[in-house]
This record gives C-alpha cells, structure tokens and sequence, in this order.
C-alpha cells in the first residue's frame, strides 16, 4: 500500500538543539563527481564520491538503492545514462535510512522514473516529511530535503521483486532508527554472489545526545546490537556501504585495474564492517561517561 502521511499525525514535536555534534559533512565534498563502475555483473556503483548509490540492473527494469544529496540526483541520472542505461527504466528505488545524504535526491529521482520508492516505516516518516524525527540521533542537526510522497513499506525480511531481481531488505538501525540494509544476488554465467547494501552504523548524534540514555530513542544500544549480529550472519561476498569509504570501496576501485571484479570480493568484509562499528560505539559510549 502506498505511502503518504506524514510525521506530524504520528510523533509528538520534542526539543532537541539545532546544533550538530558532529559537524555536517561538506556537501560539495560528498557530491563530488564520480565516474560510473560495474562492481559485479548486473550490480553497478552510479553514486557520487561521498555517498553510494547502486544500480541493479534487469530486461525488464532496473533497481536504485539510495538517492544521494538533492544535488545528486542530476549527476546519478546521468551516471546511469553514462552506463548505457534510463532512468526510466528504474522500477524501485530502495533506501537505506533517512538521512538528507541518502535520502535527498529520492523526490527528484522518483519524479523522473515513476519508480516505486520503499523504506523502512520510520524512515518513510523522515521522507514523507522531508527530515528527520525527534527520536533520530541527528534530529535537527540534518539539513531538509523535498520530501517523497508515494512509498511502500519495508520491514525485515520483506522481499521485493523486478524482473528476475530478487532483494530483501534488513532492518539495521542503531545509526537511525529506521535503518535497512539489503541484499540480491548479481550472477555472471554460472557464478552468482551474495551481495550486501549495508546502512551505516555510526554512532554520530546532535550535541547533548547519549546513545546510553535517550529518552527519544531509548532502544538505540540493542538497535546496535540487533544490527551487527545481522550483519555478521549475512552471506556477504560482496559489500557496498552507504558510505563508499566504509566498506573500502575505492581502495577495491583501484584494484580492480589489474584483478578485474575479483578486487571486490571479500567474504569477511561484512565482518571487517561490523568490527569497526562495533569499535566506533565503544570508544563513543566511553566518551559519554567522561
């Protein structure tokens, strides 16, 4: 069923400072220009430099996971023409969580495709109104974005269908509430491997926020839990992060030059992701106590 309420008939309004903790990230550096790669078979990277977006591709249509900035959505649409493939031609636009970086092209991507867009129901609440919810760890510390207005739902385990394309979303929250991640396999001849959009699972938060005790998102540290044993147990031969740098995409760019698709393939690489976050919360839960 489509989507269309919005936050304000759902949530209760709460204070929270408008500051960020943690500084938002320079738009022109996360928009920059990036050209268009195959990383496996049918799965191409189309996003910019800062922030990942994915084309899984089809006969009978294509998938976009994440939008990217507003500004991205330009530079994705002509990344997938640069591929010799059409907007148009997108039959799902899939996101991860909620956030202006993953979120803000959506509106303009879904206008020019008139692809279904689905999220998770809570960050399905931070597009249908164009930023995110109190109980977001970045509340008022995001930048807004034009807001989606047509969703499905995603909750875990759910699976979505274009063509042959099969993928199923993962709810890993922590990083937001909503947080999803996904997975499909991408198959060249005989060989198909697992693939893994994981969300991000960094602890950053507004200023005064405690991961430890927020009484908006009192569950954020078993959320955390919750997501890294998800993750751990995926079949993962190949990880794509909402955030390139995080899964070391661009290192694997570089070697790809000589090894060729075998550059991003890495079963341990969902776990090599997970001990990392697992590391960033703990050094940040230390930090809440001094």
């Amino acid at each position: 069923m489509p989507f269309t309420l919005t936050r304000a008939l759902l949530l209760p309004t709460l204070f929270a400072s408008s500051a960020a903790f943690a500084q938002t990230p320079d738009a022109t550096a996360l928009n920059a220009d990036q050209t268009p790669f195959r990383i496996y078979a049918n799965t191409y990277y189309v996003g910019v430099k800062g922030v990942s977006s994915v084309l899984v591709t089809s006969p009978e249509g294509h998938v976009l996971i994440d939008g990217g900035l507003p500004e991205s959505a330009a530079k994705i649409i002509a990344n997938i023409a640069t591929l010799g493939f059409r907007i148009e031609d997108v039959k799902m636009i899939l996101n991860s969580h909620g956030h202006y970086d993953q979120a803000g092209g959506l509106a303009e991507l879904q206008q020019r495709s008139d692809a279904l867009v689905v999220a998770s129901p809570s960050s399905a609440l931070d597009l249908a109104a164009g930023e995110v919810g109190p109980d977001d760890p970045q509340y008022k510390a995001q930048p807004n974005y034009p807001p989606v207005t047509d969703m499905r739902l995603a909750r875990d385990g759910n699976h979505f269908y274009v063509g042959p394309i099969k993928l199923t979303a993962y709810t890993t929250p922590g990083h937001t509430p909503g947080g999803l991640s996904w997975t499909w396999q991408s198959c060249e001849g005989k060989r198909c491997l697992n693939m893994v959009y994981a969300d991000d699972l960094d602890p950053v938060s507004r200023p005064g926020f405690k991961f430890s005790a927020s009484s908006e998102y009192p569950n954020a540290l078993d959320d955390f839990q919750h997501s890294f044993e998800t993750l751990e147990h995926l079949p993962c031969d190949v990880l794509i992060s909402a955030r390139p740098e995080a899964s070391k995409l661009w290192q694997r760019l570089e070697l790809s030059a000589t090894k060729g698709s075998a550059a991003f393939i890495d079963p341990q690489a969902c776990h090599a992701y997970v001990a990392e976050a697992r590391t960033a919360l703990e050094t940040r839960l230390r930090s809440e106590k001094e």
